[in-house]
């Protein structure tokens, strides 16, 4: 008799006395099979520690699994606790359960792992968030040849099929309208630049930035401004990478003999930690300070103020990953959504 470790479906047929067709009915299609025979299979497959056919197998076998792989270079938590990556899976898992699809998370933070993770996941392709850093999760992703499309792209990549936003567009429309309003005094609280970076950025900085996405915010920012007569060189710009360095660089900005009357925050996250310490210092949003964030998450509305901001048309973007991965219709070129400005309560005119 075959070892436990390795006992087969034939080994089992064989020794019930039964063909290997029998005995894969009796796991596959039970209803087809006698009674007393099926328990004499079952009842065989038990004491020889045979535990059924691999799902896996079968599932690779019938050239689709129904699920789809959901990928970021981030640390497994980065799904559950930034606001727009919960935001965003909370609507691709809507899409999911509308069609009856099934998810696996991988992290792509440990790479003595990720090919493993990589290569083992049982998708059928996979969707990957914030590129930036990347390549590696591009490369073995291409190399399973399953169909990958990536969000929030912050590379200029253009062989990677993308389904983003334009963030040069949606960081002027927020420019505008603080400008609009008859600001003149701006800071940026920007998100990550380059890996590990944080403070007041030089214009080189900006411009060379290695992750496009927060150099793009910046650059639309710029450009918006400077038709209102607002000079890049007036307007600060901080990298922060998290709440630590958010607060610090808000606590930089107010010391400065003439603080911005407009915070551009790059982020609805920046721009709420932003006003908890606003909030502690005494200062008003918006009656001292107006500020717009980036993404549209829900807790940009339940904010005190809410908070006026950049929305992503996160189950837009949701549904055409999904159905791109499940149709194999993945995009040749880059799609952008179009976003929209959601004008709340932290934003009003200058005092005075």
């Amino acid at each position: 008799m075959a070892s436990r470790a390795t006992v087969k479906l034939a080994d089992v047929a064989r020794e019930a006395g039964v063909s290997k067709g029998t005995a894969s009915n009796v796991f596959s299609r039970p209803e087809v099979v006698r009674d007393e025979v099926r328990e004499h299979v079952l009842a065989t497959a038990k004491a020889m520690g045979y535990g059924g056919p691999s799902v896996q197998g079968r599932l690779l076998r019938a050239g689709k699994v129904n699920a789809i792989g959901v990928a970021a270079v981030e640390p497994m938590a980065y799904f559950f606790e930034d606001p727009w990556a919960r935001a965003l899976m909370a609507e691709i898992s809507a899409v999911c359960d509308a069609s009856g699809t099934g998810m696996a998370l991988v992290s792509a933070k440990n790479q003595q792992k990720l090919v493993w993770n990589i290569q083992s996941a049982l998708v059928d392709g996979f969707i990957l968030l914030c590129v930036e850093g990347g390549e590696k999760l591009v490369e073995l992703t291409r190399e399973r040849h399953l169909p990958f499309v990536a969000l929030a792209l912050g590379v200029d990549d253009k062989s990677i099929p993308t389904i983003g936003i334009d963030n040069i567009a949606g960081a002027s429309m927020a420019a505008r309208h603080l400008a609009e309003l008859g600001h003149r005094r701006f800071a940026v609280l920007g998100t990550e630049f380059s890996e590990g970076g944080a403070g007041l950025l030089t214009d080189e900085q900006v411009r060379s930035a290695t992750f496009s996405t927060s150099r793009d915010r910046a650059i639309g920012y710029w450009r918006m401004l400077a038709e209102f007569g607002v000079a890049p060189e007036s307007v600060p710009v901080y990298e922060t990478q998290d709440v630590a360095s958010i607060r610090a660089a808000v606590a930089a900005i107010f010391a400065a003999p003439e603080p911005p009357t407009a915070i551009l925050a790059m982020s609805d996250r920046v721009a709420l930690v932003a006003m908890e310490w606003l909030a502690e210092q005494g200062l008003r949003v918006p009656e001292d300070v107006s500020i717009v964030g980036f993404d549209g998450v829900k807790e940009a509305e339940l904010s005190e103020p809410p908070l006026t901001t950049i929305v992503q048309p996160l189950a837009e973007i949701a549904r055409q990953a999904v159905q791109a991965i499940l149709q194999d219709a993945v995009p040749v070129e880059r799609q952008s959504i179009p976003l929209t400005l959601a004008v709340r309560a932290s934003t009003a005119k200058p005092k005075g």
